[in-house]
């Protein structure tokens, strides 16, 4: 059985593909970023400062929103609206969303 220990984090990393930034400038701010990773494609609301409420965000991590798609079969391994609607499928699921809480805002907003 695989387990999240076993999973590289760099070799997922390597794997990270962003496909599109669309900033939200006339609502509250942040971005759309969508793209792939490790047979993964994801949609997040990614924020430059963090919610005020920090139940809001996964781990933290300025994410307030994040769909994660398994690409062979279709199937949502994870969904986060500003709450866990569905919780990781999957150890490679579980370590994707690790990898995006730790870095994602600070890959896009530089910060």
């Amino acid at each position: 059985m695989t387990t999240n220990n076993d999973i590289d984090a760099g070799d997922l990393l390597d794997t990270l593909k962003i496909n599109k930034v669309h900033r939200r400038h006339l609502s509250t701010g942040g971005a759309w970023v969508t793209g792939a990773m490790a047979g993964h494609r994801f949609e997040a609301l990614v924020f430059p400062e963090h919610a005020e409420n920090a139940a809001y965000e996964i781990d933290h991590s300025r994410i307030s929103k994040l769909w994660l798609q398994r690409i062979e079969d279709r199937a949502t391994v994870y969904n986060w609206d500003r709450g866990a609607d569905i919780e990781p499928a999957t150890p490679v699921a579980a370590k994707i969303v690790g990898l995006m809480a730790a870095g994602l805002a600070e890959h896009i907003f530089g910060e």
